[in-house]
């Protein structure tokens, strides 16, 4: 990999139980916590450009097809990477080593290409290009974006 397209952790998902309790927490402790209509997405944007987000478990199917409803981790770290085709690359490389395909790579509702693969203890890895404004669609069903 070349060093200047090295993934940058600047996302870190958890998966929450009772998102109000949660942001009433979060708030509590002195974040910024923006709530989605329909509370079912929360999102705190730090200071030094990491995004701490909040979904409920009903939610994460919509952005996470291997899902396993709870039974395993609850939390997702998310790398931003520099293109569309480096999801895809990162992704390849990493299952073709053996580790184990969690979401197939994807454009995302939010606009991004986006995937998971599961490191050796289970924990989501999410990989996800810049998301493109052209992009972007709500699920079907699903109350319209808000953060």
């Amino acid at each position: 990999m070349v060093p200047d397209q090295q993934p940058l952790l600047n996302q870190l998902n958890m998966v929450v139980g009772d998102m109000e309790t949660t942001v009433a927490f979060y708030r509590r402790l002195g974040l910024t916590v923006e709530v989605a209509p329909g509370g079912a997405h929360a999102a705190a944007r730090m200071p030094n450009g990491l995004s701490l987000e909040f979904d409920t478990r009903d939610f994460v199917p919509q952005w996470d097809s291997g899902w396993n409803g709870g039974t395993g981790g609850s939390t997702v770290l998310g790398f931003g990477v520099a293109s569309r085709e480096s999801v895809d690359e990162i992704y390849a490389d990493l299952t073709q080593a053996g580790c184990r395909a969690h979401q197939m790579p994807y454009d995302a509702f939010w606009g991004a290409r986006y995937a998971i693969v599961d490191d050796p203890d289970g924990n989501g890895v999410g990989i996800m290009s810049p998301a493109e404004e052209s992009r972007k669609f709500w699920p079907p069903g699903s109350p319209p974006a808000g953060c």
